[in-house]
């Protein structure tokens, strides 16, 4: 069972029939018959018993996520309050007390509730939120936190990006406030100079971890902005997670204690600055501003995928933002090194159509290769880029798109997916693929032109280009300069 109302008094009957028309089921217990009768003819289930006796609630409710006291007189609030709570210790227990409740019995109350509010003060939408399923979430994720006897492991996806970075260390907060020592962690490496500024500025303590990297020093494990263990997550296959936030719709069943995936908004930060609303806790300058520059680069500054909660979100967090740090974070200097290799992607750029591709070879800052592909996307007549170099053991694909009808996620995933890791969102994606899927049964002396030509033809494929088009790309050092394959 999700929801248990316990009393019905009259100020609360009016909330009933639109808790009972959200989704999970709802049970009413009073002592009433009258009201039974009543509730029941207008579709709730109610049932009698004795609302002060916590065995008799449990023997005819069973199991529930949260318990909405309404006394039906100012009298009866701590005797429910204190019912329910025995009854369902780990239950989100909401009190709707009248505005007339002295402040001797409010204070008894709380004893025993998770929150009090006044039924005569506020909308029915805000007792709404509390009583249904958004005001029973934040409470599942304290109790998931707090039963962790130890060390959370707060873990951002590897090369965490501004979204994740500032997830986590929202995470890490919201654990703190509930009493769990948390760390936050990530694999691989931040490269992009904006995403360095945002750390160093804004001095957020991350743990970077080495492949082999013991994790025996962690009792409990979250994920943010990403949902399954070794899926682009430096975390073993098979670790078992206590904690998934995720804006991005998975690929495969996701398994944790508490799991929070909604792909309806355009920024994990947006769904962790709605737990730090709802639980009350003042984010600071720090960690909001990490929050908007996270939600702001995610939904590309409100124009990608983009949803009445970022906006909110973003409301909230940019009164506590620093203004002066964000112009800072968005204009670091730019390395040498990213700029060489901006220029090399465009050097070496192929078209066909409106699509451009451009290996750069070996490549140390991986995270130039979005500066690259983001930077090719600005050409005329160009409305996909593809951009990849390699190291010795992976290949790093980054693209972008401002085709209406091309899903970037979904392309790479079905050119790259079979052979490595791939996915992102409809207009921006990337992909790694280990070196030695690609080398296999070939010469060492051609690796880069091989990993040059599949990947290339691949990607092709996958768009929709002709294959005899693909071709003439991906093996143009075949043809002449005035080739049609030729974008030099």
């Amino acid at each position: 069972m999700d929801r248990l109302v316990l009393g019905s008094g009259a100020v609360g009957s009016a909330l009933l029939e639109r808790l009972a028309g959200r989704p999970g089921s709802l049970v009413v217990l009073i002592e009433d018959d009258q009201q039974i009768e009543s509730l029941r003819e207008e579709g709730v289930d109610a049932r009698s018993v004795d609302v002060t006796d916590p065995t008799a609630i449990r023997t005819v409710a069973g199991p529930v996520e949260s318990v909405v006291v309404f006394p039906g007189t100012l009298e009866d609030g701590p005797a429910l309050a204190e019912s329910a709570r025995s009854a369902y210790a780990d239950a989100f227990v909401l009190a709707c007390l009248g505005a007339d409740t002295d402040a001797t019995d409010r204070r008894v109350v709380a004893e025993f509730a998770d929150r009090v509010v006044d039924v005569t003060g506020e909308t029915a939408s805000y007792l709404l939120e509390r009583a249904g399923d958004p005001g029973v979430r934040p409470r599942r994720l304290q109790r998931t936190i707090r039963e962790i006897d130890g060390t959370l492991g707060v873990f951002a996806h590897n090369d965490p990006d501004p979204d994740a970075i500032a997830s986590a260390v929202c995470l890490r907060r919201i654990a703190e406030r509930a009493g769990t020592d948390a760390k936050v962690c990530y694999y691989g490496d931040i490269d992009h100079q904006e995403n360095r500024a945002l750390v160093n500025l804004l001095e957020y303590d991350l743990r970077n971890l080495d492949p082999d990297a013991d994790l025996t020093g962690f009792d409990g494990f979250a994920l943010v902005d990403h949902s399954r263990p070794g899926i682009n997550s430096g975390l073993p296959e098979g670790t078992p997670i206590d904690i998934v936030i995720d804006h991005h719709p998975p690929r495969a069943p996701v398994e944790a204690r508490f799991v929070d995936l909604r792909s309806d908004v355009g920024a994990t930060c947006t769904l962790l600055t709605d737990y730090l609303r709802q639980l009350d806790i003042e984010p600071g300058t720090d960690l909001a501003t990490g929050l908007l520059y996270g939600l702001r680069t995610d939904t590309k500054d409100f124009s990608r995928e983009v949803s009445t909660a970022d906006f909110e979100a973003a409301a909230m967090l940019v009164e506590h933002a620093d203004s002066s740090a964000l112009q800072r974070i968005e204009s670091p200097s730019v390395a040498g090194e990213t700029l060489d290799t901006v220029a090399e992607a465009v050097r070496n750029r192929r078209v066909e159509g409106d699509v451009m591709t451009t290996c750069v070879g070996e490549v140390t800052d991986r995270d130039a290769l979005a500066q690259a592909a983001d930077r090719l996307l600005e050409m005329e007549g160009v409305s996909t880029t593809l951009v990849f170099g390699y190291t010795d053991e992976v290949v790093f694909v980054s693209a972008r798109s401002r085709a209406g009808g091309l899903d970037l996620g979904e392309t790479l995933r079905e050119a790259f997916g079979q052979i490595g890791s791939a996915g992102g969102h409809a207009d921006m994606a990337g992909a790694q693929i280990p070196v030695g899927m690609l080398l296999e049964g070939t010469d060492d002396a051609d690796r880069g032109q091989v990993i040059e030509d599949v990947v290339v033809e691949r990607f092709f494929e996958a768009v929709g280009v002709e294959a005899d088009r693909a071709s003439a790309v991906a093996y143009g050092r075949f043809l002449g300069p005035d080739s049609p394959g030729d974008g030099q």
